[in-house]
């Protein structure tokens, strides 16, 4: 069994990531399919590393929407056809930046390695 720790780092990178491809703002996401490709792939690895934390952690730490994410990572994989690219730039513009300063607080609140 994989440790919150490892999927808090995971969600972590796929943040990390989604922000480099859309450094200018948005535009670029909406004009080129590849970073398109890019980002949806990465919010769809980064609400399954979420789907996987435990129980006990999300109860901990219900000011993040777990469910909202998991929510979103099913009309990823499964509405793929109705994905609403705007909707999408928003989410990487706004809820995204709230939510890496989440994850790296409860990042920080996990017991040093070793």
């Amino acid at each position: 069994m994989k440790s919150d720790r490892l999927y808090v780092e995971h969600i972590l990178e796929c943040i990390e990531r989604i922000q480099r491809y859309c450094q200018d703002g948005g535009p670029s996401f909406l004009e080129q399919d590849v970073i398109q490709d890019a980002v949806l792939r990465n919010l769809q690895v980064l609400a399954e590393s979420a789907k996987r934390v435990s129980g006990e952690l999300k109860a901990a730490h219900s000011e993040i929407d777990w469910h909202g994410i998991v929510g979103f990572r099913n009309v990823l994989v499964h509405e793929y056809l109705g994905i609403n690219l705007q909707r999408v730039s928003d989410i990487v513009s706004f809820d995204l930046p709230d939510l890496k300063v989440r994850m790296e607080a409860l990042r920080n609140g996990f017991p040093p390695l070793g």
